[in-house]
């Protein structure tokens, strides 16, 4: 299943971001580090249910862009979302062997009736996080034993770098002239998130009529 809109977002942060940018990778990792406690045991299963070596993932935003994908996935002034168009995205996973993905689907606790299918559980969280509106890729495999898989993302995949809107002004241009200086990149759209700060928002709140 593939969701509707034309982009899928990668909420990281800069070290990553300055990686992806350099090797014009995207890096599926090991899910054993991840906060949702409840993700890592489904993840666990479906890898202990399938007999597999390796388990990786990477998660990608499919909705739209909300103040909480920057603080939960990038909450730190150095914090960066990689806009990627979906499908030049898509194809960089096109007849990779191990590969699965697909959007994430949500279940409430109190709906749930038959048991999973072991194919289903990387692919499914609880309702509460039904905002993160999350597609996600995984590699599995049988005989390779790796912590981390790269892949090489088609040109013109990357269309924006999105930079925190938490990072202090002063140091915008800057980051944004050290990323614009690596090999392919000049010509990248960069920019400053304006989540919580919006020139034409508080504009319209100055045009109110007493």
């Amino acid at each position: 299943m593939v969701s509707m809109g034309t982009t899928y977002r990668r909420y990281t942060n800069l070290a990553a971001a300055i990686h992806m940018l350099r090797s014009n990778e995207i890096t599926l990792l090991t899910p054993e580090k991840w906060d949702d406690g409840n993700d890592r045991h489904f993840m666990q299963v479906y890898q202990d249910n399938l007999k597999l070596k390796t388990l990786l993932a990477v998660c990608l935003a499919a909705d739209s862009d909300t103040y909480g994908h920057w603080r939960v996935f990038s909450p730190n002034v150095d914090g960066v979302c990689i806009v990627l168009q979906k499908d030049l995205l898509l194809k960089a996973f096109r007849d990779v062997l191990g590969i699965r993905h697909q959007k994430v689907e949500y279940l409430e606790i109190a709906r749930l009736k038959n048991p999973p299918k072991t194919m289903s559980l990387p692919f499914l969280k609880r309702y509460p996080y039904k905002p993160e509106g999350e597609y996600r890729v995984i590699y599995e495999s049988k005989t390779e034993e790796v912590k981390a898989k790269s892949f090489a993302l088609p040109a013109g995949c990357i269309k924006d770098v999105i930079l925190s809107p938490w990072m202090p002004e002063p140091l915008v241009n800057s980051v944004i002239d050290t990323l614009r200086s690596i090999e392919g990149c000049a010509g990248l759209s960069m920019y400053q998130s304006t989540l919580i700060k919006n020139r034409r928002w508080t504009e319209y709140a100055d045009s109110a009529i007493t």
